[in-house]
This record gives structure tokens, sequence and C-alpha cells, in this order.
């Protein structure tokens, strides 16, 4: 009988591990970027509508479940760190819906 060589194997196997590694870096790449040019446009047009609502900021905020300081600070135009700064009493890591924030 004749035995057969690894060596094919073992290539297909590299480059399988190559083509794979090349797919995770895409991957995380777009995710991080914000997904391509398409989420570029939209992100473009929610700055616009961010200005505009930035000056209509409420006075409050009442957490809902699933809240945390960055959506609100993007859902009301009020940063993060002013956020913290009106409301010292409440701890970041931990929002209970129904919680009343204070953003002016």
């Amino acid at each position: 009988m004749n035995k057969r060589s690894p060596a094919p194997a073992r290539t297909a196997a590299v480059a399988a591990l190559v083509v794979a590694a090349i797919v995770v870096v895409v991957a995380v790449g777009a995710a991080l970027s914000g997904g391509g040019s398409g989420s570029g446009t939209n992100h473009g047009g929610g700055k616009t509508a961010h200005h505009s609502h930035k000056q209509q900021v409420p006075v409050t905020y009442e957490v809902q479940s699933g809240d945390t300081l960055i959506s609100i600070a993007h859902d009301t135009g009020v940063s993060v760190g002013e956020i913290e700064a009106l409301n010292p009493q409440v701890d970041p890591q931990i929002l209970i819906a129904g919680e009343v924030l204070k953003l002016r």
C-alpha cells in the first residue's frame, strides 16, 4: 500500500486558520467602527437631530428598564459627565427603573 503524505492536509488546515483569522479581524473591525458606511450615514443624521434635540433638554429623566447612562446621554443630549455631576447619589453601574435623574 502507498502511504499518503500529510502535507496537503496540513497546508489546507493552515489556510483555513488564516482565512478564519481574517474573517474575525474584519468582523471585529466592522463592529468597532460602527458597522460600515451605511451606519456612518445614519450617525451623521443622528448628529443633526442631536443638536436640535439638545435645545429641548427636559429637566428630569425617568430611568426605563435597560437604560444606561450612555443611552440616556445619547437620547437626551446631556453628557454622561453632566448627568453624573447632577446626580451624585446615583450609582452609574446600577440604574433602577423608575429612578428620576436631573438633566439640568
